[in-house]
């Protein structure tokens, strides 16, 4: 049994609440590439629609970035946007430093555009501090976040680092490993369960990526995982599955719970 999780509303949308919500990603590198994606979400099961700003051609123009989120955000049919910014530090195409990436995140969460926004909650702490007051002020919810494309940690440092996002001030915590055997998607679901149990206040998002680990983004729901990542066309990360395919296997467990 988990502890009193707060859940997180956003729009017509619960994060921790009922059956896992799925989020697909939008990685298109110009309007028209982005349009085309977002216009192939409609009629699928997508409950949140996350924009990779990392990929975006013209992530310098702040102008140009605050105008396509608005863009984004008329076209996505109601669904909750949430703008993600991935840095080379985590397997993302953005290379920039603390200062440029807190100016980006905040100018995001101040748009008016946006629901969400995810923080890489390994920046700078000033820096970090400053993006979650900024989205907090107007009421935008915080996906902290951590990506390790290496290696699966030990279950202590999972739950260590989870933790330490919700100290931040997270709304939601996220956070994906990549898995050399079995044991270590065991790993990370076990470090999703006790911190669901013993320590989550805020929903968990975890997977473990790649091949070895589509069982976590299918079954994470039991270990205590609030949403997961599933893709239209093309993935943005190993291991996602079809979001129709990932909708159809998550209320088969819902179901049976």
């Amino acid at each position: 049994m988990g502890r009193s999780i707060t859940p997180v509303r956003v729009k017509d949308v619960t994060i921790g609440e009922g059956a896992p919500k799925i989020i697909v990603s939008i990685t298109g590198r110009t309007p028209g590439e982005l349009l085309a994606q977002v216009e192939a979400l409609s009629g699928r099961p997508v409950d949140i629609v996350e924009w990779r700003v990392d990929f975006f051609d013209s992530l310098d123009d702040t102008t140009a970035v605050i105008d396509q989120a608005g863009t984004l955000a008329s076209l996505a049919g109601g669904k909750p946007l949430l703008a993600t910014c991935r840095t080379s530090e985590e397997g993302g195409e953005a290379r920039i430093d603390d200062d440029a990436y807190a100016d980006l995140v905040v100018t995001l969460a101040e748009c008016g555009a946006v629901d969400l926004v995810d923080v890489e909650y390994r920046r700078g702490g000033r820096e970090v501090e400053r993006i979650v007051a900024a989205a907090h002020i107007r009421n935008i919810a915080v996906v902290a976040s951590n990506h390790d494309f290496d290696a699966t940690p030990p279950k202590e440092e999972i739950i260590a680092r989870l933790r330490t996002m919700q100290v931040l001030g997270a709304d939601v915590c996220k956070i994906a490993v990549m898995p050399r055997s079995a044991a270590d998607v065991l790993t990370l679901l076990d470090a999703t369960r006790i911190m669901y149990e013993d320590h989550a206040e805020r929903p968990l998002i975890t997977m473990s990526m790649g091949g070895l680990g589509v069982i976590s983004r299918i079954a994470g729901q039991v270990f205590g995982s609030a949403a997961t990542f599933g893709m239209v066309g093309a993935a943005s990360a190993p291991g996602q599955v079809d979001a129709s395919e990932l909708r159809a296997l998550l209320d088969v467990l819902e179901k049976s719970r």
